[in-house]
């Protein structure tokens, strides 16, 4: 999500602002209206500076501001003066938010705060990354170890949380550990929801005998573009046309369906898109 933001310009819009200081607002809701009244944490930097203020009984704003800044400062080589002071801005609002203003509690329920909780703080963090800034330095982080230790930004993060839970645990206890890990996990469906929306995209490779037909219903009745891959088979090595098309996962049955009325043994696979540029299909941008 952090690395798509590099493609972006460094120019300040209206739109840019309003979002990210909707995002501060619903991630103040989620942490004071929900989290931290029911001592649980989030995932991530953020996460660690919850951690950490519950245990010392520091304040949360100025723990937000002392280990989330320094992540944001690796990123200026990798991501640009730019995305640096957008950053640290919108950390510096999102502690004063928490500082100044007085949220009531919403509900004492561990389950409905930690869904509810981590929809608000994860919503709000994805308005933030819509507008260019940045609210936690986990991927910062993350994406930096992958091109110094060759570390896969998922298997670092995955490590941190893992690692972070379980100190939780520790201090806070098991059950709040655990409605924790599904806060964060409500968190990051947010998130992804928010920069991402519901347009998942799907690749489909297609194998069959019947593929030039395949191809024109794709195109024509479809509107589908469509890659045409020259292989052969394993067995006999004769040549065939291998059929790639990307539509939306809405669409994986109805193009499935139609395939099959064609060539009832038609083999396809199915794999999930996590990003998508250029061709003819476009995700949400990042504002």
């Amino acid at each position: 999500m952090i690395a798509s933001q590099k493609k972006q310009n460094g120019n300040w819009t209206i739109v840019q602002v309003s979002s990210i200081l909707l995002g501060i607002v619903l991630a103040t809701l989620g942490l004071k209206g929900f989290l931290l009244p029911n001592h649980l944490i989030d995932g991530g930097v953020t996460g660690l500076s919850m951690l950490i203020s519950a245990i010392f009984n520091w304040p949360l704003s100025w723990v937000l501001l002392m280990i989330n800044c320094p992540f944001v400062l690796f990123g200026l080589r990798e991501f640009g003066l730019t995305f640096l002071i957008k950053g640290v801005l919108a950390i510096l609002m999102l502690a004063t938010f928490i500082f100044w203003i007085d949220v009531p509690t919403v509900t004492q329920d561990l389950l409905l705060a930690a869904i509810f909780g981590g929809v608000f703080l994860g919503a709000g963090i994805g308005m933030v990354l819509r507008g260019g800034g940045i609210l936690d330095g986990t991927e910062v982080v993350a994406i930096i170890v992958k091109k110094t230790m060759n570390i896969s930004v998922g298997d670092s993060i995955l490590v941190f949380n893992t690692l972070l839970f379980m100190v939780s645990a520790f201090f806070l206890g098991l059950e709040v550990a655990m409605y924790s890990i599904l806060c964060y996990l409500s968190a990051a469906k947010a998130v992804d929801f928010i920069v991402y929306g519901i347009e998942e995209y799907v690749g489909i490779y297609i194998v069959s005998e019947q593929s030039a037909v395949i191809k024109s219903v794709l195109i024509t009745d479809m509107n589908k573009a469509v890659t045409i891959l020259s292989g052969k088979t394993g067995y006999s090595e004769s040549p065939v046309d291998v059929l790639y098309c990307v539509v939306t996962r809405f669409e994986v049955p109805k193009l499935m369906k139609a395939v099959r009325n064609m060539d009832a043994f038609a083999f396809m696979t199915c794999h999930k898109i996590s990003e998508l540029t250029g061709g003819h299909l476009k995700r949400r941008q990042v504002i």
